[in-house]
């Protein structure tokens, strides 16, 4: 395959009036942060407006959003938001974003729901309109007709896009897989799509990258079904918890279904799992019997062999539900030695150092853990090769840009688009901040916008790169405080120079190493006195100078060092 580079077009000529622009402000060389506009004359639709959850490195980092710079000079112009789905890689930034501007948000009523809490907390619900819509409806929003065609994931109410605009219909396929036999009965509508590629024919295909390295088929949700039966049949008499996605109804009800008939009672663990159960009773997505559902408190009363638990936290999240159980310290429940806890969801990339941690703990706790290591207690919900080449030969594109992965996921699926028979030149690889301009002559590249990662630590939105470095120093290496005093007029010392170590060295080696810092950093400070002008700034840059080479020769490292000069009056 040619290089990403090389496969960009050169820039249209001619009647440029009603091209149409697709703008990608995250989700292109990322799991999550997932956003894009379409950019039609002076209007713009938004599709999805999601989060990334921290890196490791991240310090501090709650989760990180995309730039709304170019969104942000623009405001006025947003018509909505649509929602592929409502997972908070693909809505959880709705908040931050309507905290700038009024938004109206289409997506179906689960989509919708699942969106809703976190804008609620943030008390900016005034400033979004929810319009929840039905599958296959087709509705006007600004200059473009929008279809919301159904789609298999691992959430109910997912949608790809279908978007008729002046330049013909791009089709956005959302997070989707091919489940001939999902759960609810709602299969992805290959049809319609094999309609509008035969009649209007498709010019622009954005598709689900995620499992694009893996060949064959994406097992069927309903699969887990029976291997969750047999677990629940081979431990009559103990009690079972099990961990999934707090959105994946379609796992809960395959839990539930399991749970009743082996006449055990339901329970939830976590606020957003109780929550989301309760909504999907209230929106018929999840059905039980009356007498299944029951309180947590009530649980105590009941065999081990009647109870079931559904918990928050198969990611390891260090303060969820799950992790607080492993490591004994979750207030509503304690688990017993012989407990048997399913963990029914694959570790999201960069998530399995915490999910590891997780399982060594129960299993300290002595109960017996199941996961899909060794069990067939999950199946992803995006579509790998055999799916993503189906769809590909029903819609027959004639543009093809992948989306939603890591770079190395978007380059595979570039590549089987052309192993499909799609000309290099008219496969685009793009990243995040990419503008592609769609026009009677092709599809080319325009200037790029910002697309940088914005970090939000607690309620600072953009804590900034500066403040990120400065974070893994003090985690990597430490900070050493050194303070002196001086009078500028005399030009003297006063007294001996202070030094403080967090994060480093201790014990006697430190004390020996900081006395003879000190020394260094007198000297230093004595010489900055008696040059001309010397001010508290010379003063603190040659103590700070001084103590870290001295540092750094001794001990090979380089500790934050924050030095403290105070001027006598």
């Amino acid at each position: 395959m040619a290089s990403p580079k090389t496969t960009r077009r050169p820039a249209p000529q001619g009647d440029t009036a009603t091209e149409v622009k697709v703008v990608f402000l995250g989700g292109l060389g990322e799991i999550g942060r997932n956003c894009a506009a379409v950019e039609i004359g002076d209007r713009i639709l938004l599709i999805d407006c999601g989060v990334m959850f921290p890196e490791p490195d991240m310090l501090g980092v709650d989760v990180v959003i995309p730039d709304f710079t170019w969104l942000l000079e623009r405001k006025d112009k947003i018509d909505g938001v649509l929602l592929t789905h409502g997972h908070e890689d693909h809505t959880g930034a709705i908040r931050y974003l309507a905290s700038h501007v009024d938004l109206t948000v289409y997506g179906s009523a689960m989509s919708c729901a699942l969106a809703r809490p976190r804008i609620e907390d943030a008390h900016l619900l005034r400033h979004v309109t929810f319009v929840e819509v039905a599958d296959n409806e087709r509705r006007r929003i600004g200059p473009i007709d929008v279809e919301f065609l159904p789609t298999s994931h691992s959430v109910p109410g997912a949608h790809a896009l279908v978007l008729h605009t002046p330049q013909g219909i791009i089709l956005h396929s959302g997070d989707f897989k091919i489940d001939q036999t999902p759960v609810d009965g709602r299969r992805t509508d290959l049809a319609r799509m094999g309609e509008l590629a035969s009649t209007e024919g498709i010019r622009l295909l954005l598709s689900d990258s995620t499992n694009a390295e893996e060949p064959g088929w994406t097992a069927s949700e309903s699969s887990v079904g029976p291997a969750l039966k047999a677990i629940f049949r081979e431990h009559p008499d103990q009690r079972i918890i099990v961990s999934c996605f707090a959105s994946h109804l379609h796992r809960m009800q395959q839990i539930i279904n399991a749970a009743e008939l082996t006449g055990r009672k339901v329970a939830t663990l976590g606020r957003s799992m109780q929550r989301n159960v309760e909504l999907g009773l209230k929106l018929k997505l999840l059905h039980a019997r009356p007498e299944t559902i029951v309180k947590l408190e009530t649980m105590d009363k009941l065999a081990p062999g009647k109870v079931c638990v559904i918990s928050t936290g198969s990611q390891g999240e260090v303060t969820s539900a799950m992790t607080l159980l492993a490591k004994g310290s979750n207030r509503f429940l304690t688990l017993e030695v012989n407990d048997v806890v399913i963990l029914s969801a694959h570790p999201i990339p960069g998530n399995e150092f915490g999910v590891g941690r997780v399982i060594d703990d129960l299993h300290r706790r002595g109960v017996e853990v199941v996961h899909s290591g060794h069990h067939h207690v999950h199946v992803s919900g995006h579509a790998r090769r055999g799916e993503l080449s189906l769809l590909m030969q029903v819609t027959k594109p004639e543009f093809f840009i992948p989306v939603h992965g890591e770079f190395r996921h978007m380059v595979h699926h570039a590549e089987l688009a052309e192993q499909m028979g799609m000309a290099p030149s008219n496969v685009l690889v793009c990243e995040d901040g990419d503008v592609v301009k769609l026009s009677s002559t092709g599809l080319a590249l325009g200037a790029p916008v910002p697309a940088a990662y914005t970090y939000v630590d607690g309620n600072v939105v953009d804590v900034g790169g500066a403040v990120l470095h400065d974070r893994r120093v003090l985690a990597d290496e430490g900070v050493v405080i050194v303070a002196v005093s001086v009078d500028l007029k005399s030009k003297k010392l006063l007294g001996t120079p202070l030094i403080e170590a967090k994060g480093w060295l201790h014990g006697d080696e430190m004390d020996q190493l900081l006395a003879r810092g000190g020394a260094e950093v007198t000297k230093a400070v004595s010489e900055a006195l008696r040059e001309d002008g010397a001010n508290q700034a010379l003063i603190e840059k040659a103590a700070k100078r001084a103590l870290g080479r001295y540092v750094g020769e001794k001990t090979r490292k380089k500790p934050m060092v924050l030095p403290v000069v105070l001027v006598s009056s």
